[in-house]
């Protein structure tokens, strides 16, 4: 099983195809088993890193809340990339990873040569909406450890996951869902890279954060998946591969 260690914590990754790096980063509560679809499709012209973040699925889930942040998993991504010997590569991210991508983005530029943002938002400029954001994050926290895995739901990029530990999402939603700042938000207009923004059409919550991403970050590309919701890439694969396709093949 592949891993690198971060101070002790085992990260889990899988390293497929050939070609131009793109590394991909799930949403909460999900792995790397919801990017399946996208290494099929393009692991013969493409390098496709995908991984567990701390907490979920292979990784390790560490006892001390502090070890789950923002700066935490921006560093672990970073870390997968050079343990490959990757100077840059495609960022890409669906929900938290696509929050997370931007993240990265704002620490490592050098590192990124595109962004994907799917089906995700850049965080709240405002503290009330950041502070509605936090209360629903720390109620999951709160059932994963009152209920356990059983707490997962039924969700697209759900079902198709594996998780050993509810503390570790629980931390996870605490450290890494919440959001403290608009650091993120305030740097969109910053992006200097090309960026596919991508959102199911049935994605309610975010359809209004994409349209923003899309307004404020130079250049960019917006992209409506019909008939798909949050996980875009599993509820219209062929269409959701297409767009990535076509957005790849501009760089």
């Amino acid at each position: 099983m592949p891993t690198i260690s971060r101070d002790g914590v085992n990260i889990y990754y899988e390293d497929h195809g050939t070609g131009p790096a793109i590394l991909l980063s799930h949403g909460y509560s999900s792995t790397t088993r919801m990017w399946t679809g996208q290494v099929e499709a393009l692991q013969d012209r493409y390098r496709i890193i995908t991984w567990d973040m701390r907490g979920h699925g292979q990784s390790d889930s560490p006892d001390e809340p502090t070890a789950y942040s923002e700066a935490a998993t921006v560093d672990d991504m970073a870390a997968i990339l050079q343990h490959l010997g990757i100077e840059n590569a495609v960022i890409g991210g669906l929900s938290l990873g696509g929050y997370m991508s931007l993240a990265f983005n704002l620490a490592h530029p050098s590192m990124v040569r595109a962004l994907m943002l799917f089906d995700t938002g850049p965080g709240y400029k405002n503290p009330v909406g950041r502070e509605g954001w936090n209360v629903t994050a720390m109620k999951r926290a709160h059932t994963f450890e009152t209920r356990g895995l059983d707490a997962l739901g039924a969700s697209a990029e759900v079902r198709v996951s594996q998780h050993r530990s509810a503390q570790g999402l629980a931390h996870a939603a605490r450290g890494m869902l919440a959001q403290f700042d608009s650091r993120i938000i305030e740097s969109l207009e910053g992006i200097a890279v090309p960026t596919l923004v991508l959102v199911g059409e049935d994605d309610q919550p975010f359809l209004g954060a994409t349209d923003y991403m899309a307004k404020k970050i130079p250049g960019s590309k917006k992209v409506t998946i019909p008939a798909a919701g949050h996980a875009a890439n599993l509820d219209q694969p062929a269409a959701f591969n297409a767009e990535v396709e076509k957005f790849l093949a501009t760089l």
